[in-house]
């Protein structure tokens, strides 16, 4: 028998052994009830959610899988329009060719290279504040290492009660004490502080944009609060940094308190770049900590070289006047266009300030119907519903990036005019 038979007999036989190994694998009856029906209510609720085949670059004109035409993107991250930007793909290409595909290690074995100490000194030094960064897979990750690490069961988190999933999961793992304050509510802030007085070290952790609703943190009130209780502030600018304050240092910055703040956690997956990786900035101290005990960090692999190079050149582009005013004016521009219009047009929005412009709208079918119909004349829009947000508040969730033309924004509100006028939203 030649080599290739033989070869193709000895893979069929391994595809026979695995199929043979998969279907032995049977799931207890009472599992499978139990998820069949949890999927089925998800169904019959709208909650149900589904995902569309991209088929090109991320940018503000992209081809899903099964459509015959180009459709315009107002539901990705992307601010900046960054993640296809010639300089960050080419640093990235450069990265990968000189750095490898990645390290096969964590950080403290044998995966720091010399480009992530280079990139965590390049995001403190955009931050100013004189503190240190440490880079994570996910700013999920990051989130999920801070608390646990930082405090313990003498200790209290004062949480807002709509912060991220990612904050909720990471103060979880943690130990302290925990109390929730209502969202932005200075007032109860200091209260649920007063609460957890008796607690060694308080540490209050806030979204600085809460991202389904596009409402920007309170800061200056609430750093006037945690100073008044001699408190740890944490913030996650995940949907603030690079675009937000004059020079895009995030929701800090916007409110003139970025030296205020002691801990900011954020991503290198939306506004600087769109790919992955995230980081803690702050204090070198606690930076120091979050080296020695993050589990996320200590047991995760280390960023991959591509992904640094990225991350690098979106930093520079952000952090030069030149290549950073155009793109912050085409994106508050068209915002500024988006919701006026909008309002104009008799629709109820949510937040302020900000790219993201929710499209209430109560109801799950209501809103997955929406964007169907908004698919079908070229806008990519998505409903969300619970458990993303709160029950019978669905919503469509546009996003705004500098990459749009006013055109393109212009033909996105009046495609929503005609759907919401048919469906009797206005």
């Amino acid at each position: 028998m030649s080599s290739s038979l033989l070869l193709r007999s000895s893979s069929s036989k391994s595809s026979a052994v695995a199929r043979r190994l998969l279907s032995t694998a049977k799931l207890p009856s009472a599992l499978e009830e139990r998820i069949t029906t949890a999927l089925s209510d998800m169904k019959a609720a709208g909650t149900f959610k589904t995902e569309r085949v991209i088929t090109t670059p991320q940018r503000s004109s992209i081809n899903v899988q099964n459509s015959s035409t180009p459709v315009l993107n107002f539901c990705a991250n992307n601010y900046l329009g960054l993640a296809d930007h010639p300089h960050v793909v080419s640093r990235a290409t450069s990265y990968l060719q000189q750095w490898g595909n990645g390290l096969s290690s964590v950080r403290f074995i044998c995966g720091t290279q010399s480009i992530h100490k280079d990139l965590e000194t390049q995001i403190s030094e955009f931050y100013g504040t004189g503190g240190d960064t440490i880079l994570y897979a996910s700013c999920f990750d990051a989130n999920a290492g801070i608390f646990e690490s930082l405090l313990t069961a003498k200790d209290a988190i004062i949480s807002d009660s709509l912060n991220h999933a990612s904050i909720i999961d990471g103060v979880r793992l943690s130990k302290a004490q925990r109390f929730r304050y209502k969202n932005g509510d200075v007032a109860d802030l200091n209260e649920q502080l007063e609460n957890a007085k008796h607690c060694r070290v308080k540490l209050v952790a806030t979204d600085g944009v809460f991202s389904m609703d596009g409402n920007i943190a309170p800061l200056r009130d609430i750093c006037d609060v945690v100073e008044r209780h001699n408190a740890v502030l944490f913030v996650d600018d995940a949907h603030a940094t690079g675009f937000l304050g004059p020079t895009g240092r995030g929701s800090g910055e916007y409110a003139g308190v970025l030296d205020r703040v002691h801990l900011v956690n954020s991503t290198l997956g939306k506004a600087l770049g769109g790919a992955a990786g995230g980081y803690t900035t702050g204090s070198p101290l606690l930076i120091s900590m979050l080296r020695n005990t993050s589990r996320p960090y200590l047991f995760s692999n280390t960023l991959p070289p591509s992904v640094v190079g990225a991350a690098a050149a979106a930093l520079d582009i952000v952090s030069n006047e030149e290549t950073r005013t155009p793109l912050l004016d085409s994106l508050w521009n068209n915002a500024k266009v988006f919701r006026q219009r909008m309002q104009d047009a008799g629709f109820v929005l949510a937040g302020k300030d900000h790219a993201i412009i929710p499209v209430m709208l109560g109801d799950a079918k209501l809103a997955a119907k929406m964007a169907e119909m908004m698919l079908e004349r070229g806008i990519y829009v998505v409903g969300f519903s619970y458990p993303v947000v709160p029950k019978d508040m669905a919503r469509i969730r546009v996003q705004l990036s500098a990459a749009h033309t006013l055109d393109q924004v212009n033909y996105a509100v009046d495609s929503f005019i005609a759907v919401g006028r048919e469906l009797k939203v206005i």
